[in-house]
């Protein structure tokens, strides 16, 4: 359970991540494809911290994204926490996982989140989810989040209070 401390700096790195999504990623594409920052940012926190940080994360940045554009609200929230939930999930699998195989684990999780919008959207009933787009924009939008997760695990970690495992001595 987050406290409001915590909320605190989920909310300041949230709202710092959209900006920099709104502003530096908005004119960036690959292949005709957004970078979604805000993502890699969840991700990232989700194989930093586990699958229920990962949650709580996606939902806040994803009802964040969703309030500043023009989706409907919890579309975004709902497919982000599915994506670091994800990415928390599979890294409990190594649970003392190296920086590239938490890279790979965000890959995934953002493979995972970026491929459930259209999902949800049909759910919604607003447009079909199987196009030709979708086989570019899920893996651009996996392999910039597998780049920019290392340099996203910190402040994943900060903003989900995560503190590092720390090894103990076994007593003999």
């Amino acid at each position: 359970m987050l406290s409001v401390r915590g909320f605190a700096r989920l909310l300041l790195v949230a709202l710092l991540a959209l900006a920099i999504q709104r502003v530096v990623f908005a004119s960036f594409s690959i292949a005709d494809v957004k970078v979604q920052f805000v993502l890699a940012l969840v991700v990232a926190a989700g194989a930093a911290g586990g699958a229920d940080k990962g949650a709580v994360a996606g939902f806040v940045l994803g009802l964040l994204v969703d309030l500043s554009g023009n989706t409907p609200v919890g579309l975004v929230a709902l497919a982000y926490g599915l994506g670091g939930m994800t990415a928390g999930y599979i890294q409990t699998l190594a649970p003392d996982a190296q920086w590239y195989l938490q890279a790979l684990f965000a890959g995934l999780g953002a493979a995972v989140g970026e491929a459930a919008i259209p999902a949800i959207d049909v759910v919604a009933g607003n447009s079909g989810w199987m196009t030709s787009e979708l086989f570019v924009e899920v893996p651009v939008v996996a392999v910039a989040a597998m780049l920019f997760a290392p340099a996203l695990m910190w402040p994943g970690r900060w903003m989900m209070s995560v503190k590092r495992k720390k090894w103990k001595a076994i007593p003999e």
